[in-house]
């Protein structure tokens, strides 16, 4: 969470109720001074307050909501994949002009949560959603009606500025109502539902293409979008801790969904014999130019940027290969609309499971640095441990645990692509099975690799996780869409082949900068944690 005048990433101390965000998890120690007996029962009650008042049911409904709404970033780029032969014929410009579309879509895709992000973390996610969505159904009604190249650009960077923060509001609200030890689960559950429109996509956007014409998909974009949108206004409630506390804080107004009973258990009323009021936290603070460029601070953490930047790499090359299929395929293949849509189920199908299997290995591996920390410590199991304060805690290599194996598939599968795209021996469509297995290979080992370091970020930033969602969204689709406006230019000169083997060896090269995380990552961590923390008590002694 981003506060005014207050370091960027400190650790948010106090109660709910002293204007901040609770530091305290599910299970953290908490200190009790128990000389001070007059403070004794109110500290032993915050003790007792969980993180979240939410039941495990009611955090995955929350978890399903948020990613239906996630779902409309990649559904929209990749929806479109198949159309692109059509729409080239449609506005009568070359194939490699109308990926600038895709281009385009990127670049804004990346600098959207940039905004919305920072909006999260102040005003709420609620406010946030509704605004998203408002701009991305308009999008979509004007690209329905999109007749030449010029506005299809111009509605397809709204389109994206609508789309894109979808993730990272959705990060910030699981962010906000599950720990870090049951969050990996929640993050891959996130990521695989929301890379269910990498899957269908594809696959959807062949079939609208094929019977209704392109127009066609916006209109189920727009009639999509309008249901979830609904969704969230009648089902979601805030979780902006700031605004909600731990979930017991009574919500009004915007922040209240429309069907709100299931809540009500929930919220604290005064105590009658004590006068006691429910705890509440601070009032939403206002959305500034500095809260908005604030995230950009994160690129100067040793720790974020290496993370940010290698993964940027895997999602540029991984989105190269999506963006170059189409081409690719239909030239090579003689591929229909709707066979050039089915040829990217291998590829939606690596990113849907390579994102829920991600989300189980991050929590298994989450359990077994943590069984370790507690052993090197001579703590029992029964002992909760406060990671936030735990500077050497080590967060980096719970989250990077399995990552290596996941890095070294990744390049080779990369290297053998281009060549099996490319291969004499393999261009009749039964040869499709090889190039289509890897791209499976491919979408499940990068989706992994994002998965990781969208957890690992979280874990880092953890009062700002839409703002450090929004940083991670900037750098991957800032690169991504450099990469997707030039893959097509570079394979046609030098070919498939060796364009990505390029790739792949440019891969190999960067991976020692993943070792720097593993090696220096919690120093990194501790030093940040230590440079805040001087930056408060100098401000206290100040004030």
């Amino acid at each position: 969470m981003l506060q005014d005048n207050k370091p960027l990433g400190e650790p948010i101390k106090g109660k709910p109720n002293d204007n901040s965000e609770p530091d305290i998890e599910e299970g953290d120690i908490v200190d009790v001074d128990i000389s001070d007996s007059d403070n004794q029962s109110e500290k032993h009650r915050e003790r007792e307050q969980p993180y979240h008042v939410f039941s495990k049911r009611e955090k995955w409904v929350a978890v399903w909501i948020v990613s239906l709404a996630g779902l409309f970033s990649p559904l929209s780029s990749n929806i479109y994949f198949p159309a692109l032969g059509d729409i080239s014929r449609h506005i009568n410009s070359p194939i490699a002009m109308v990926s600038l579309t895709v281009t385009i879509y990127m670049v804004v895709q990346g600098l959207a949560p940039s905004f919305w992000g920072p909006l999260s973390d102040t005003r709420g996610r609620r406010i946030t959603f509704i605004g998203t969505f408002a701009v991305y159904l308009i999008a979509n009604i004007g690209l329905a009606f999109s007749k030449n190249f010029a506005m299809l650009m111009v509605f397809r960077a709204i389109q994206a500025a609508g789309s894109a923060a979808t993730i990272s509001v959705g990060a910030g609200v699981i962010g906000d109502i599950t720990t870090a030890k049951e969050r990996g689960g929640f993050m891959g559950s996130f990521g695989g539902i929301r890379m269910l429109g990498q899957s269908i996509g594809p696959v959807v956007g062949g079939v609208i293409t094929e019977f209704f014409g392109f127009h066609a998909i916006f209109w189920f974009l727009f009639i999509l979008g309008s249901l979830s949108l609904v969704t969230i206004v009648v089902l979601l409630p805030e979780t902006l801790r700031r605004i909600a506390g731990n979930g017991s804080v009574p919500l009004n107004g915007v922040y209240r969904p429309l069907v709100s009973g299931h809540l009500r258990k929930h919220w604290r009323r005064p105590d009658e014999s004590s006068g006691r009021k429910p705890d509440i936290t601070a009032p939403p603070s206002n959305l500034t130019l500095g809260t908005v460029f604030a995230p950009l601070r994160f690129l100067f953490e040793k720790d974020v940027f290496v993370t940010l930047f290698f993964g940027a790499v895997v999602y540029t090359i991984w989105s190269m290969v999506t963006s170059s299929t189409t081409a690719l395929f239909q030239e090579r293949y003689h591929l229909s609309n709707l066979q050039t849509g089915l040829i990217f189920l291998p590829n939606g199908a690596g990113c849907v499971l390579g994102s829920q299997l991600t989300g189980k290995v991050l929590d298994r591996d989450y359990k077994v640095v943590e069984a370790r920390y507690r052993a090197g410590h001579g703590l029992s199991a029964d002992v909760p441990l406060n990671r936030k304060k735990l500077a050497d805690f080590p967060v980096s290599r719970a989250r990077l645990r399995s990552s290596w194996y996941l890095i070294i598939l990744f390049v080779f599968s990369v290297a053998g692509y281009g060549f099996a795209i490319s291969s004499p021996l393999l261009a009749h469509k039964p040869g499709m099975g090889l190039p289509l297995f890897l791209q499976f290979v491919i979408a499940f080992t990068a989706t992994a690799i994002f998965t990781q370091n969208s957890a690992l970020m979280v874990d880092l930033y953890p009062g700002a996780s839409a703002s450090a969602t929004a940083v991670n969204n900037l750098i991957r689709c800032s690169l991504g869409a450099a990469g997707v406006a030039a893959v097509q230019f570079i394979i046609d000169d030098i070919g498939a082949g060796v364009t990505f083997l390029i790739f792949a060896v440019i891969t190999a090269v960067l991976t020692p900068l993943m070792g720097l995380q593993w090696i220096y990552g919690e120093r990194w961590r501790a030093a940040r944690m230590e440079r805040l923390e001087r930056k408060e008590r100098e401000k206290t002694q100040l004030g």
